[in-house]
């Protein structure tokens, strides 16, 4: 995979571009290397479903009116993701 050189400025205006690439780029400052970009391609339809399951679980907690509950296993789920 090849890296594409690109100013420094012409990266700035054209970053979603770069984002939606498969080409890694490296950033230039007066034709000096100053730092790598390379995207990542995310599997969003993983991610959809892991959002569908915890708000199915906090839909049934506050179904039961117990929102303390709710809160306690939200702030356990995102200790546990870091």
């Amino acid at each position: 995979m090849s890296v594409t050189p690109v100013g420094i400025r012409r990266f700035r205006a054209d970053l979603a571009t770069y984002v939606d690439s498969d080409t890694p780029v490296a950033v230039q400052r007066h034709g000096h290397t100053v730092g790598f970009f390379i995207p990542v391609k995310v599997d969003l339809t993983a991610e959809r479903a892991v959002f569908a399951a915890a708000t199915a679980k906090l839909d049934a907690l506050l179904a039961d009116e117990d929102v303390e509950a709710a809160l306690r296993d939200f702030e356990d789920l995102r200790a546990s993701e870091t």
